[in-house]
């Protein structure tokens, strides 16, 4: 049986390289992971405030998240960090205090930018929520994808054989790290 992966994009942008970037990788994804992109620009703000009676959006959101084996994220890189609706989805689906909907689930990172350095302050920097977060975060291969602008064509898809290699193989050990580590 196929193991069931949320994945998360940080980008709301709709030519968004990240999007575009998730979309492939659920077409290079191993018949033993089923990756499916879960939305999160439409989460209202967190607000503790209304902890008490959540919107329907939060609730089918946290539902999805713990109905999941696993998380991917993918994100772009805003100021040396992840984007805002990705930190919101994070804190919203961790909230109230004891219902953190993210709690063991394995987790794996890929960031990319059009720079030369792939988004590696966002990568890190979710890295350290992840940690508060109880999600054991694969650690090798790291997959920070650089010049993300040039890897695709005008239709959208990926077109670099070296970078469709590595996400493969990317893939295949979040796959392994799932197994070691799920619930």
């Amino acid at each position: 049986m196929a193991r069931d992966v949320v994945v998360i994009v940080g980008s709301v942008r709709r030519e968004s390289l990240n999007l575009k970037l998730a979309q492939a990788l659920l077409g290079l994804a191993p018949e033993t992971l089923k990756l499916e992109i879960v939305p999160v620009g439409n989460l209202p703000l967190y607000n503790p405030d209304l902890d008490a009676t959540p919107p329907p959006e939060w609730t089918a959101f946290k539902a999805r998240v713990r109905r999941a084996d696993a998380v991917l994220f993918v994100t772009p890189e805003h100021n040396r960090s992840v984007p805002a609706p990705l930190k919101n989805a994070l804190d919203m689906a961790s909230r109230p205090y004891g219902g953190n909907s993210w709690d063991g689930k394995p987790a794996a990172i890929v960031s990319a930018s059009p720079g030369a350095i792939g988004g590696f302050g966002a990568n890190h920097h979710l890295r350290q929520s992840l940690v508060f977060l109880n999600m054991p975060a694969m650690q090798q291969p790291e997959a920070y994808i650089g010049h993300a602008d040039k890897l695709f064509g005008e239709d959208g898809r990926l077109n670099n054989e070296g970078t469709e290699k590595f996400l493969k193989s990317f893939l295949a050990a979040f796959e392994k790290w799932i197994g070691k580590n799920a619930p």
